[in-house]
């Protein structure tokens, strides 16, 4: 592992960029709920069978699945704000691909391209921690994780509107629209992150996580067309398997991994992680089972008769709500730490689900499940990346929050081949056409309850928050995962880069080499000078340091289990350095 930062160096955004990236996170959620108004339509609008339909949403899962961690990388190496771009880049070209075109071929390609933008969640949550002061942090992350929530539920009614009224191209031309006002955005109000990662990308392992997750999503996307026991499933549940190990064993030897497993493997990224496959479920049950709930006819018993459009206005709030629980969340936070915030996030979904057994009867009830619901993802959403943020180095952000969002993604994945399969093998079959069932539907609310319980005792296992060592910092941290890395940081080296007069160098590069000189680490001194650096183990070291038109100096230093003060004075060129 290496990296060059190991604190977030203070914030010099404008009040604009929260909100820019935002947006950009709310564009890209749109494309995976897009379709959904017209997904019973898909076979006569391409001109195909149910079967190969499909793969228009199938195809845009396995791409966003994909990108999300290699873009996150990609951002930490070459910059989060570039790929940002690039990110949305891609997302245009395919929306403008998808409008111009009613072949099956070009859409699959054109709706790949689109799910190719979901690296931008994680590029964004870096670019905050990267710019963003501490007293901002919290909610400007809440907001942007939310943003995959806030964006599906918004999008189900505008594009619900869309194809009643509009030629279902529109619904694309629409996107690439938004796409485009993004980057606009971005460009003018966003700056880069000066966080880098050191080292390269590690191709081989992109290519083996690409093929692991292509050959574990594919048989979970289509194992209810396919059979769950057919030897295409279980072949390909097999072969990724194996593929996912091997990449694993080789992410254990490369210099600079895609993954840092090592990482990944501490408790608090581990249960994170785990910990949202089941928020990921939860969320998607309730985006599967409502709006057919809604527009089934009354006919049937059970069925509330709703229009498309009105279906969706009433689902809408499940993303509304998660928006405007970013604030909420981060005052609790700030007082209880992000894994309570996480814990009650979970505690009122499962109220949600509970009350959503016998919630079924009239509209308006659906209003009350999906603002219950809303509240409850919106808290769990917006806990998750603080908790990822503050158990990694800051040269990580993109990469972790990546595979945090893949997580999420996973969860969704899962919830729809499972919940897909209830609805249909509990359906009734009316004049050949299967209609879902009040029990299908009651089933799938009780599999998300039990995802839900699932993640609480997964969230239990995470670590509490420590009490301060250093009263003064509390103050300052507004997240319990920012208090963690602060008192890690002062478990290591600390000091001051002064110049030969005594003045304070700012963002002068320190740099901790160890015995066999390899970097352990690195960051860039404050504007009075100082710095710290945390230190992976105890032992002898060297602290370097460098900055433009200085020479630069290196200082032995031995780490024994406690906090030492290293400072550097930075000679002028040329001058005499002491021995």
């Amino acid at each position: 592992m290496t990296q060059t930062t190991t604190e977030r160096p203070a914030g010099r955004a404008s009040g604009s960029v929260v909100p820019v990236l935002a947006f950009a996170g709310i564009v890209v959620a749109v494309m995976q709920t897009l379709l959904v108004p017209v997904i019973k339509d898909l076979p006569q609008l391409l001109d195909t069978d149910p079967g190969n339909a499909t793969w228009v949403l199938t195809s845009t899962l396995l791409s966003g699945a994909v990108a999300t961690p290699i873009m996150g990388r990609l951002g930490d190496l070459y910059g989060k704000r570039r790929m940002l771009i690039l990110s949305l880049a891609v997302m245009v070209a395919g929306a403008l691909l998808s409008a111009l075109t009613s072949d099956l071929l070009l859409m699959i390609t054109g709706r790949t391209l689109q799910g190719f933008a979901m690296g931008a969640i994680p590029l964004g949550i870096g670019l905050m921690r990267d710019m963003l002061p501490r007293e901002r942090l919290g909610s400007a992350m809440a907001l942007m994780s939310s943003s995959i929530g806030v964006g599906g539920g918004l999008a189900l009614p505008a594009a619900a509107l869309v194809a009643q009224h509009a030629d279902w191209h529109a619904l694309f031309y629409g996107a690439a629209g938004l796409g485009v006002l993004s980057i606009v955005l971005t460009l003018l109000v966003v700056p880069e992150s000066p966080m880098r990662a050191e080292g390269s990308f590690d191709l081989l392992g992109a290519l083996g996580l690409s093929a692991g997750l292509v050959l574990f999503l594919l048989p979970i996307t289509k194992g209810s067309d396919w059979g769950w026991a057919s030897g295409t499933t279980l072949g390909l549940f097999g072969a990724a398997a194996v593929v996912l190990l091997l990449w694993g064993v080789m992410e254990l030897r490369v210099k600079a991994p895609l993954v840092d497993l090592r990482t990944t493997a501490r408790p608090a990224v581990l249960f994170t992680n785990l910990a949202s496959i089941m928020v990921g479920v939860s969320f998607y049950v309730v985006s599967l089972v409502l709006p057919q709930l809604l527009q089934l006819p009354k006919s049937t018993g059970y069925g509330l008769g709703q229009s498309m459009v009105v279906a969706g206005l009433l689902v809408a709030p499940l993303g509304l709500t998660m928006m405007f629980t970013a604030p909420v969340y981060a005052r609790l936070s700030a007082k209880y730490g992000p894994k309570v915030t996480l814990i009650l996030g979970l505690l009122i979904i499962a109220i949600g689900y509970g009350a959503g057994l016998g919630l079924m009867s009239a509209a308006w009830q659906s209003l009350v499940i999906s603002v219950l619901l809303g509240a409850g993802i919106g808290l769990a959403y917006s806990s998750l990346p603080a908790l990822i943020v503050g158990a990694v180095p800051a040269s990580e952000t993109g990469a972790a929050n990546g595979l945090n969002t893949l997580m999420r993604s996973i969860g969704t994945s899962v919830s729809s081949a499972v919940i897909g399969m209830v609805l249909a093998n509990t359906a009734n079959n009316v004049g050949g056409v299967a209609i879902p069932t009040m029990h299908g539907f009651r089933v799938s609310f009780l599999i998300a309850t039990a995802a839900v319980a699932v993640g609480l005792v997964l969230a239990l296992f995470l670590p509490g928050r420590r009490p301060a060592a250093h009263p003064q910092l509390r103050a300052s941290s507004e997240e319990d995962a920012n208090l963690e890395h602060a008192e890690a940081v002062l478990r290591g080296f600390r000091g001051r880069v002064l110049d030969a007069d005594g003045a304070p160098v700012a963002r002068a590069k320190v740099t901790l080499i160890d015995r066999r000189g390899r970097q352990a680490g690195a960051t860039l001194s404050a504007e009075d000078g100082s710095y710290a650096l945390t230190v992976p183990d105890r032992g002898s070291y060297v602290v370097a340091a460098r900055a433009p038109g200085h020479a630069p100096l290196a200082s032995a230093a031995t780490h024994a289990g406690d906090d030492r003060q290293v400072d550097l004075d930075l000679p002028l060129p040329g001058a005499t350095v002491p021995a």
